[in-house]
């Protein structure tokens, strides 16, 4: 299987195996369910700050299930959408904000609507009951 268009012998695409529900998951377990070398998976704890497994005695690494989660959209990101590491890391980060926070037209939106509240409580304030 090639690790890079996840394909096997034939040309047939392979889907990713589903994620068993554990704890953690040592490099090798991760590195089969993600279809990624381990030394791939250390160079890009390097390189994407959301990668953060537990190390413990050793310096085994360990991966949680949100660790793995992010493996398989950094892959994603770099091998089926085309990516660069420093593009990829962008959209991790912008994938992470809030989504008030990523476009500043909704942001304004919501502070728009604020106003237009305190003018409508306003007015209502100035009736006679």
């Amino acid at each position: 299987m090639d690790p890079v268009t996840n394909r096997d012998r034939d040309g047939a695409e392979q889907a990713l195996p589903a994620i068993p529900e554990k704890r953690y998951f040592a490099i090798g377990e991760v590195s089969d369910l993600c279809h990624v070398k381990p030394h791939v998976l250390r160079y890009w704890e390097q390189e994407f700050p959301q990668l953060r497994p537990v190390k413990r005695r050793g310096n085994r690494r360990y991966y949680k299930y949100q660790d793995v989660q992010v493996v398989r959209q950094i892959r994603s990101l770099l091998y089926e959408e085309g990516f660069t590491i420093g593009g990829a890391r962008k959209q991790l980060k912008e994938q992470a904000k809030p989504a008030a926070e990523r476009s500043g037209a909704e942001l304004s939106t919501a502070q728009r609507l604020a106003e237009i509240r305190r003018d409508l409580e306003a007015l209502i304030a100035e009736i006679p009951v």
